[in-house]
């Protein structure tokens, strides 16, 4: 018998595959500890700014523009970091 006569077996032709979705890493969750750091910092520092302005009332006027400049800070912050979350 010699192989060179006989047919080859025919493999029926296979769909192609989907492509796969890669695993989405887990999203990090809340760390409590840091939670509690940045509550805490923001209490001090309002609270500072609070004692501040009651006991020298001429630091109100500076004390509330660095505010709103932060306040503007913070925000966009806010808004970068939600977004690279998603």
């Amino acid at each position: 018998m010699s192989t060179a006569t006989d047919p080859q077996p025919q493999t029926p032709p296979q769909a192609p595959e989907p492509p796969q979705q890669q695993p989405q890493p887990p999203q990090a969750a809340v760390d409590p500890l840091m939670t509690l750091c940045l509550v805490l910092v923001v209490v001090l520092v309002l609270g500072g700014a609070g004692y501040l302005c009651i006991v020298h009332p001429a630091l109100i006027a500076p004390i509330a523009a660095v505010a709103g400049v932060a306040a503007a800070l913070a925000a966009a912050f806010a808004v970068v970091i939600a977004i690279r979350r998603h």
